[in-house]
């Protein structure tokens, strides 16, 4: 596993959990807000090896009970299943970061034990995905990740950032209806960290934010704001 990026401690990636977030790199999206630009192009090289990777974890052995894996994509890295496996074997609990284009690997993972917790990104609603993931991506292997997660074998969150021009009432109503009965929602706010991929995208005010939540409420049995 190359690794692009590490949060040696951080109380928010996985709540309720002390755990660091590992980064890799490589996205088969190309989200406008995406503040990641770096990972998603792999526009620097790698800061650390495997071998030092697992000897910090070493190390932070009693100070940390799991670890994060994001990216980027981490299901595009084809020895995910062998690096987990491996966080797994140290005692740490994973939580995987995806945005649920790799179903077969994501189920994998689900079935084997390897992730205790998951949080996909849902960036619109079915009909206007393709505006927002600005990706080469079949809409289908996302529906079928959202079902699996719906099942209910583990701990999961879906989380929607919201970016004004990108999310109205129209595809707030569609993503409420695609993921009615859902555990958890978190809508988080955008902010421009100047490292977008797309530059002069606007946030969307705390006010219709609220509304959103409201009305994804009606269907959805958790729904958060996440940094407003």
């Amino acid at each position: 596993m190359k690794i692009y990026g590490l949060e040696k401690l951080s109380m928010v990636d996985f709540e309720g959990h002390l755990c660091a977030t590992v980064f890799t790199a490589g996205c088969n999206f190309r989200c406008p807000y995406c503040h990641n630009s770096d990972l998603v192009n792999i526009a620097t090289p790698p800061i650390m090896t495997e071998d030092e990777f697992f000897a910090f974890l070493d190390k932070r052995k009693g100070l940390l009970d799991s670890i994060c894996v994001s990216g980027g994509e981490p299901t595009l890295q084809p020895d995910l299943e062998t690096f987990i496996k491996k966080i797994k074997e140290k005692g740490y609990l994973v939580k995987l970061d995806t945005n649920g284009t790799n179903f077969a690997l994501l189920k994998t993972l689900i079935d084997k034990k390897l992730v205790d917790h998951v949080a996909m990104d849902i960036k619109n609603s079915l009909s206007a995905y393709p505006k927002t993931a600005c990706g080469n991506f079949d809409i289908e292997q996302i529906k079928k990740s959202v079902a699996l997660l719906k099942e209910g074998h583990l701990p999961y969150e879906f989380r929607t950032t919201l970016v004004a021009g990108h999310h109205t009432e129209k595809e707030i109503e569609e993503i409420a209806t695609w993921l009615e009965g859902s555990e958890k929602l978190y809508l988080q706010h955008f902010v421009d960290s100047g490292t977008c991929i797309t530059s002069g995208l606007t946030e969307i005010s705390k006010e219709e934010a609220e509304n959103f939540q409201k009305i994804l409420s009606k269907k959805i049995k958790n729904v958060y704001l996440r940094g407003y």
